[in-house]
């Protein structure tokens, strides 16, 4: 269950919207597109909406099958990963055009020409989620989860009011299995979770500014992963 703030009207939302009708969108064989579609945006207190069974069921449990093997905490590129083909085609439908287009729709942004960057997470350690607002360089952020039947109190996403009271949320997001949270970036866009140690799988994607900036992010989250893996070997063999 996910606990959310209810949704406000913001006048400056409505505005950006007016001429951004809803479309028809061609058919997704992966991604529920509808339910994307008509879940609302919420404004409490940063743009963000929260999809959960947002992949078809027999589409997600062979993208479940085909993720990638990480047994170390960290997010990796997922080009230096050997996900499945279904995982692969999940991440095509992601980053493919009929998506873009519903989530310009529903945050009212322009993407066209902005790069997308998929990093992957296969567990957390003490050091994650730790409060933050993501990068001035990423314009929308989006969390897919692969976890079954998640009941531990550790590792539930929280969509923070401020930055410095992890208690004082407007939603908190369990990572459960076919799980979508979205939101826009802003100097606001607190989140992060109670510590969670094991296995916590998700696929995160982000709009960024640039090609650029994906290429720098991309080479930091991989140097950041070494140092958490060349860490937790020092840690296992002391």
């Amino acid at each position: 269950m996910v606990a959310a703030a209810s949704e406000t009207t913001s006048a400056k939302q409505s505005v950006a919207m007016s001429g951004m009708a809803h479309t028809p969108h061609e058919a997704s064989v992966m991604l529920d597109l509808d339910k994307f579609a008509s879940t609302p945006l919420l404004h409490d207190p940063y743009d963000h909406l929260v999809v959960t069974d947002f992949v078809h069921p027999e589409a997600l449990a062979r993208a479940a099958a085909d993720f990638p093997v990480i047994d170390k905490a960290g997010s990796f590129p997922v080009g230096t990963l050997k996900p499945g083909p279904a995982f692969l085609a999940l991440m095509r439908e992601l980053e493919g055009d009929a998506f873009r287009h519903l989530v310009e729709q529903k945050f009212a942004l322009d993407l066209t020409g902005r790069p997308t960057m998929i990093t992957v997470r296969g567990h957390t350690d003490e050091s994650d989620g730790r409060i933050h607002t993501d990068s001035k360089t990423k314009l929308i952020t989006m969390l897919l989860y692969f976890n079954a039947d998640w009941q531990n109190n550790g590792g539930r996403l929280r969509i923070l009011r401020s930055g410095d009271d992890l208690e004082d949320y407007a939603a908190e997001v369990p990572p459960a299995m076919g799980t979508l949270l979205a939101f826009r970036r802003s100097e606001n866009s607190w989140h992060g979770h109670k510590p969670y140690v094991g296995q916590r799988r998700t696929l995160q994607l982000n709009w960024v500014l640039s090609e650029d900036v994906k290429q720098r992010e991309q080479s930091r989250h991989g140097i950041s992963a070494f140092f958490k893996r060349l860490f937790q070997a020092r840690r296992d063999v002391a």
